[in-house]
């Protein structure tokens, strides 16, 4: 079974189901309420576990009853937890989310500004197994770790950049594969549109693109810029797509296949959780990726 090392952020998510965002500061009633974790990495193994590959996490949670939940959820999901570190005195991250009617949602977070920390005590070479490394930006220095340690084993480094890597720009260098959120190539080049922002990113080694929600997702080849459109759907809930859709690419690219064919099989995995309310509860399996994969191309051949 094809296993990927997941290096990052696990956190609590309180997701909260509205009808509209709140405009005013007064009382709001939910709709609906799932309790669960999330956190990048954490959500791209969980999306990996349920593709049927296997997801091992790397990262730190203070030694508190909410760090006990995260670790229980990932755990459920069949998720390894062996390289998550417990810190005694300090807090594990946790999130409020508020989600709309179609699907949008904003994140509150809090994470303890002394996790994940040091780097010391992680393997010094790539674990026994391991087919492809996703790091995320929140652990950055962590990234960088396993990212040099792929490169040594030869296997994929993908990095789910959400946000820019200031704190440890030679990510983009380490990578084999950056994989932007159309929001952090924005912090990085000051562009919003996702096509001028890969044009004007540095020449680096790695396989670079953006995605971008429904407008899909945008590629740099062979000096071109490509573009491979999302599923339409009705999105109910976007939180954690992004997430979904980094863990389905490192884990496509693990069993061997193409970028296109990889960020393909990823769009659809991401596109079937927007449907569902619960953040990455709502992550799908693979025969259901593969169903939806199968219409478009019957849709593309008649």
């Amino acid at each position: 079974m094809t296993r990927i090392l997941c290096a990052g952020i696990a956190t609590l998510d309180q997701i909260f189901s509205l009808e509209a965002m709140p405009e005013r500061s007064e009382k709001y009633r939910a709709r609906d309420l799932v309790v669960t974790s999330g956190g990048t990495a954490a959500n791209g193994a969980v999306a990996i576990a349920r593709l049927g590959g296997e997801a091992c996490l790397f990262g730190a949670l203070g030694d508190d009853p909410r760090g006990d939940e995260i670790v229980a959820g990932l755990k459920a999901e069949g998720v390894d937890c062996a390289g998550v570190r417990r810190v005694a005195g300090r807090t594990s991250p946790l999130s409020a989310i508020l989600v709309d009617s179609a699907g949008e949602r904003i994140v509150v977070s809090h994470a303890d500004p002394e996790l994940p920390g040091s780097t010391a005590h992680l393997p010094k070479r790539l674990p026994t197994g391991v087919d492809a490394v996703l790091g995320d930006t929140r652990w950055q220095a962590g990234s960088a770790h396993f990212f040099r340690l792929a490169r040594e084993a030869g296997v994929p480094a993908i990095l789910d950049a959400d946000r820019a890597p200031n704190e440890r720009p030679e990510l983009l260098d380490l990578a084999t594969h950056v994989a932007f959120a159309a929001q952090g190539l924005r912090d990085l080049t000051g562009l919003d549109d996702p096509c001028a922002g890969l044009q004007a990113l540095p020449k680096i080694a790695a396989w670079v693109g953006v995605t971008n929600g429904a407008g899909g997702v945008f590629f740099r080849h062979e000096g071109e810029i490509r573009h491979e459109p999302a599923f339409l759907v009705d999105a109910v809930d976007t939180l954690g797509a992004g997430d979904t859709w980094h863990g389905a690419f490192a884990l496509a690219l693990a069993e061997g296949q193409s970028e296109r064919e990889a960020v393909r099989f990823a769009s659809a995995a991401a596109a079937i959780k927007c449907t569902r309310f619960g953040g990455r509860n709502g992550a799908p399996g693979r025969i259901e990726v593969e169903a939806l994969l199968s219409s478009r191309l019957r849709q593309a051949t008649i």
